[in-house]
């Protein structure tokens, strides 16, 4: 679904009118993005994001600056936050309502630009002086230019050779509620009848001194105005006993006030202001067939003259309203049998179809970069593929920045958040996330494998609420395991309730031998507590109770067998990390567990054993995901703070660290004060080369990993699984499911539902199968397992591929990483995450490692900084 970024110089929860007409149509189809005119506020310019209808976000600039509008003064600090809501990897339209906006373009890579003129803006009160002249800039580049009524047509049909004529339509179920003449508005009490109403915006276009004509020739008669006053001083309008103000109201009761009307204006003054417009109330009036009585507005006494009254001048409004009251039912009727053939030809929904249709006819053009996206493949979310955030191509080589940050993932973005300007974040792909990226297909969006936000951090907590604002959904974790042709609850060891009486009486017996066998000293790894953010399960094998006597493990495959006994090994946590590792147990040492690690506590083994155990409680037990946009929208959500230059598809070729210098693969050259890595540590070393020592070099060969291959599949039922993850320890070709469809249901097309099969290989375990058969195979096991159904309708299926995907903790590990590590740090190269640090860590960690990260090179930069005297 292509992303709609529009913008406009009137508030979405103004009077509602042809833009959310449109918009909310056409969000069916697009991602629409409104932009609105910038908001005063003190402190750094920001965005305030609302969603007021389905696929439809309401953006509010907040800036410092007083200037009005999209004033020049206003443009630097809108287009970083601009930037970031064109999301990377998709093609982007952006579409104009007003041109003053249009140096925002600069900061997109349309593939189509579209300007909807619905009013002559310059003919209205005090109008931008550059109004006219970016007005012919914009004409110059759209591809495709909509018009409001015949009259604005005429007027720029000439300036452009793709413009076409969309008068006002109207939503006439909406309005034909007001047949029903007893539902009336509850303001409507106290007026008496007639009642000669009016809705809409009250400004330079309305005729005050008609009003005032109105009331003072018929006393007896109610003149009811509904509407916002802008523009002009509300008490230059006319005060009478027999006028009623009553404000802006709402969309949805338009339709009760038109039910108590007896009559219907349309007292438009005859100015500069009113000479183009095309009104959108007169269909809505047509809709509740009542009488119409109109100035001399051309765009109603052209089509409309013979259904609606027009009075040239304020004596003959008031006669057609007089005639318009003293209707015969013979002549009501006519009128509405004329109005109801002249509804039935026109609606919004055929207008915005009619427009889709236009926009997909028009080809690429203007003056940007734009290149055709394919529909039946996967896209990265929010990426482009000619997509660059504060490009610098085209720039002279050489540029030098106080810090370079290599790698767009969780942690890059972080450090690039963290240290301000004077920077360069590279990212070698099309859009920033690392393997948080997210990719859509078909409505379904899926993650590069699962993820989920949880952290005891409060720093993280409110980063989050930072980068996502109210885009965060919260939900009690539901974790399982198949195994025995039934599934327990995560953790295995204190949910054995379901499985066969044979396993739990082997689990429990295994448990009581580890706790109470002739074990020595307690157990102790040293790291940190253990946490479970990637939901990968292995950091389970670490809980158990405080009490313990057990000897010092020497690896991870003993540690399983001394922490939770044999029949809970046997069971579950050997064949599932066998499955998931890939390599041999006895290789892997435990430091990555955590901390101190107590023996299994057995009174909750055996409790879990006799009765269903409840949901998870505990802060591991509650996890976030983004509602919208997979887990790139937490990514995206960095980029309009970060103050400094971020590319993509920037692919570094080479490090030079003596020289202090990245080269690029197009040739470019950066140089750097300091550099931070985030990339996994052996390529980093490889794209040093010669450059660094033997030993280093060795040291990064040793460093081993285990890659990740995704198959995503969605489904066309919504009824799939009330799961989030599963584990599957037994011989299915995956090792876990990630429920992406119930991380957000906002993940799945509509009636459909997307899972993630996660299958793990590396030299020592290779993928038994590739390409279409990886996936058939996947769809095979997971009808095997019960997750799918025989009969279910594949709507979506692709692949994604994670090389690098986790860090294998064999025993040489810390030694590699600690050479590497020290000769780098001795030419300002800094290393950073996951796989910089060839850490297990978790998305949380990753953001705080880019802020230790950036903290590091702030120490830096303020040691070598010259001193004032």
């Amino acid at each position: 679904m292509q992303t709609l970024i529009v913008f406009c110089h009137l508030r979405w929860d103004f009077v509602f009118q042809r833009p959310q007409h449109l918009l909310t149509r056409l969000a069916k189809y697009y991602k629409v993005v409104f932009v609105e005119e910038p908001v005063y506020e003190e402190g750094e310019a920001r965005m305030v994001m609302s969603h007021p209808a389905p696929n439809l976000t309401v953006c509010q600039p907040h800036t410092p600056v007083q200037a009005h509008g999209f004033h020049d003064d206003q443009i630097p600090l809108l287009q970083p936050l601009v930037a970031a809501l064109a999301p990377e990897g998709e093609e982007v339209l952006v579409w104009f309502y007003t041109p003053m906006a249009l140096p925002l373009l600069q900061a997109l890579h349309p593939s189509l630009v579209i300007y909807d003129c619905m009013d002559e803006l310059s003919a209205f009160k005090n109008p931008p002086k550059q109004l006219l002249q970016r007005e012919t800039a914009l004409l110059n580049i759209a591809d495709l230019v909509f018009t409001g009524g015949p009259s604005l047509y005429e007027a720029k049909r000439s300036r452009h050779d793709n413009a076409h004529c969309f008068p006002s339509s109207v939503d006439a179920v909406h309005f034909e509620q007001a047949l029903d003449r007893s539902n009336g508005h509850p303001l409507h009490t106290a007026i008496a009848r007639p009642r000669l109403g009016f809705f809409g915006v009250i400004d330079e276009r309305f005729d005050a001194e008609l009003i005032a004509d109105i009331a003072d020739a018929h006393p007896e008669w109610q003149v009811v105005l509904v509407g916002p006053v802008v523009k002009i001083d509300p008490a230059s309008l006319p005060q009478r006993q027999n006028v009623h103000y009553l404000g802006q109201q709402s969309y949805k009761a338009l339709p009760q006030f038109l039910a108590g009307w007896d009559v219907c204006l349309l007292p438009f003054a005859l100015n500069e202001a009113t000479r183009f417009i095309s009104p959108t109330k007169v269909l809505e009036y047509m809709a509740a067939e009542l009488p119409i009585v109109s100035t001399a507005i051309r765009d109603v006494e052209q089509p409309y003259g013979d259904i609606v009254a027009v009075g040239h001048e304020h004596n003959g409004f008031i006669c057609h309203c007089e005639a318009a009251l003293a209707q015969t039912p013979a002549q009501t009727a006519a009128m509405a049998a004329a109005m109801r053939a002249v509804v039935a030809r026109t609606s919004w929904d055929a207008t915005a179809d009619r427009m889709r249709e236009l926009i997909g006819q028009t080809p690429p053009g203007g003056k940007a970069a734009r290149l055709a996206g394919t529909g039946g493949t996967p896209k990265l979310v929010g990426a482009s593929a000619a997509a660059k955030v504060n490009p610098l191509r085209g720039s002279a080589s050489g540029q030098s920045f106080g810090s370079i940050v290599i790698g767009g993932g969780p942690t890059g973005l972080s450090t690039a958040y963290h240290v301000g300007a004077d920077n360069l974040l590279l990212e070698r792909n099309e859009t920033v996330g690392g393997w948080c990226r997210s990719i859509e297909q078909n409505g379904f969006t899926f993650d590069h494998a699962g993820h989920i936000m949880f952290s005891n951090d409060p720093y993280v907590l409110e980063l989050y609420d930072k980068l996502l604002g109210d885009n965060q959904h919260w939900q009690m974790r539901e974790a399982w395991v198949r195994s025995k042709g039934v599934y327990t609850r995560y953790p295995f060891q204190g949910a054995l309730y379901g499985l066969p009486p044979e396993v739990i009486k082997e689990c429990i017996v295994g448990a009581i031998e580890a706790r109470y066998g002739d074990s020595g000293s307690s157990l102790a790894c040293s790291s940190m507590e253990v946490e479970d953010c990637c939901a990968d399960g292995s950091a389970e094998a670490a809980k158990a109770s405080p009490e313990a006597r057990a000897a010092q493990t020497e690896s991870f495959e003993d540690f399983i067998y001394k922490v939770w006994g044999k029949g809970i090994a046997q069971h579950f946590a050997i064949p599932y990390n066998r499955k998931l590792w890939t390599v041999p147990l006895s290789e892997m040492e435990t430091s990555w567990l955590g901390g101190r690690v107590p023996l299994p506590d057995l009174s909750e083994i055996i409790e879990g054993a006799l009765r269903p155990v409840p949901r998870p409680m505990g802060p591991n037990a509650r996890f976030g995901y983004p509602r919208r946009g997979g887990f790139q929208a937490l990514m995206n959500g960095f980029l309009p703070l970060i103050r400094g230059k971020i590319e993509v598809n920037a692919e570094v070729a080479q490090v030079l660290p003596a020289e202090h210098v990245v080269m690029l693969a197009d040739g470019r050259r950066f140089t750097y004060g300091d550099l931070v890595s985030t990339m996994p540590l052996p390529e980093l070393v490889k794209l040093i080369g010669e450059a660094a020592p033997p030993q280093v070099r060795e040291a990064a060969r040793g460093l081993r990993h285990i890659s990740i291959r995704c198959v995503n599949i969605g489904l066309a039922r919504s009824d799939v699984s009330d799961k989030h993850w599963i584990y599957y320890p037994e011989d299915s070709i995956f090792h876990r499911i990630f429920v992406q469809g119930n991380a957000s249901p906002e993940c799945n097309a509509p009636g459909g539902f997307g899972f993630t099969c996660e299958i793990s290989y590396s030299p020592w375990k290779p993928l038994p199968l590739e390409g279409d058969a990886l996936i058939e195979r996947c769809i095979a096991d997971a009808i095997k397992v019960g997750f799918m159904r025989a009969d279910d309708q594949v709507l979506v299926a692709n692949q994604v591929d994670m090389p690098v995907a986790y860090v294998v903790y064999d025993h040489q590990r810390a030694r590699n990483v600690a050479t590497v590590r020290e000769w780098l740090a001795q030419h300002d190269i800094l290393l950073a995450g996951r796989y910089s640090e060839w850490e297990y860590y978790n998305s949380d960690h990753a953001f705080l490692a880019g802020k230790r990260a950036a903290e590091q090179v702030a120490r830096h930069r303020s040691r070598v900084a010259p001193k004032v005297s």
